[in-house]
């Protein structure tokens, strides 16, 4: 029963994980954002080139330029010459 209970916690975790969402940092700086999550807040730096992975169960992102967006979960964000663009 332990080994059945594992595998299914595993299981939601790699699901949640599924439904994060990206956001990739094509500009040549770092740029911040700020993700608040669970009434967590965090900045997350993206560095040059890099991808980042957030939002496990929906959250609110707040971009450089102080834009606040709702993500829900597996959307693709490209920041790109300082604009945020949602896929």
């Amino acid at each position: 029963m332990a080994r059945f209970a594992t595998v299914m916690l595993l299981s939601l975790l790699i699901a949640a994980g599924a439904e994060a969402a990206t956001i990739t940092n094509t500009d040549p700086a770092p740029v911040v954002v700020i993700v608040t999550e669970g009434g967590n807040r965090v900045e997350v730096v993206v560095d040059a080139g890099a991808s980042e992975t957030l939002c496990a169960a929906g959250c609110f992102m707040t971009t450089p330029d102080g834009d606040r967006i709702g993500l829900g979960g597996g959307e693709t964000i490209e920041i790109v010459k300082g604009s945020v663009i949602i896929k």
